[in-house]
């Protein structure tokens, strides 16, 4: 569980309160496939996003962006207790969507570049660092369920004992 200080609250906050969801959330998802292209494969519903052009005009992305940063915009209101709010969106993402989770990190990269992109000068280092520790605890939560079910099946797995062997 991750910690706050009061003063990382109000950086959170104060971070979030400069965010349009409508337009961050359009160029998240164009920066997210542009530049980590593989990820195309959870989006073929979406219609074309083959080229640059296609995905910047991409209604459906814009959409969905939306509601990353909806989802992201609850985090911020419940800084303390987001993670359990995450567990079902996590458990989706496992069972149904099968994303893997190292995708929610990649994200995360492009929400903090695209904020930083709009805020510039405002984005410090020191504000920049508790806006990453913030998204770092969002991929945590969203990568839960992951965790919960590598653990159960490790736990039904019999003990195997591995034996050397040698080619003569």
């Amino acid at each position: 569980m991750v910690k706050w200080t009061e003063e990382e609250r109000r950086i959170v906050r104060g971070v979030w309160e400069k965010v349009d969801i409508d337009e961050i959330g359009a160029e998240l998802w164009a920066r997210a496939l542009i530049v980590y292209p593989w990820i195309e494969r959870y989006f073929g519903s979406f219609g074309d996003i083959f080229t640059t052009t296609a995905i910047l005009n991409n209604p459906k992305l814009a959409a969905l962006g939306k509601v990353v940063l909806s989802a992201l915009d609850t985090a911020v209101k419940n800084i303390d207790n987001f993670k359990a709010m995450y567990a079902s969106l996590s458990r989706q993402h496992y069972e149904k969507i099968k994303v893997d989770p190292d995708n929610f990190r990649l994200l995360a990269e492009c929400i903090t570049i695209t904020i930083a992109c709009k805020l510039r000068a405002e984005l410090s280092p020191q504000v920049q660092a508790t806006w990453q520790k913030f998204l770092s605890a969002v991929v945590e939560a969203m990568s839960s369920q992951y965790k919960l079910k590598k653990k159960k099946k490790k736990k039904s797995r019999p003990d195997q004992t591995w034996r050397k062997f040698s080619i003569e």
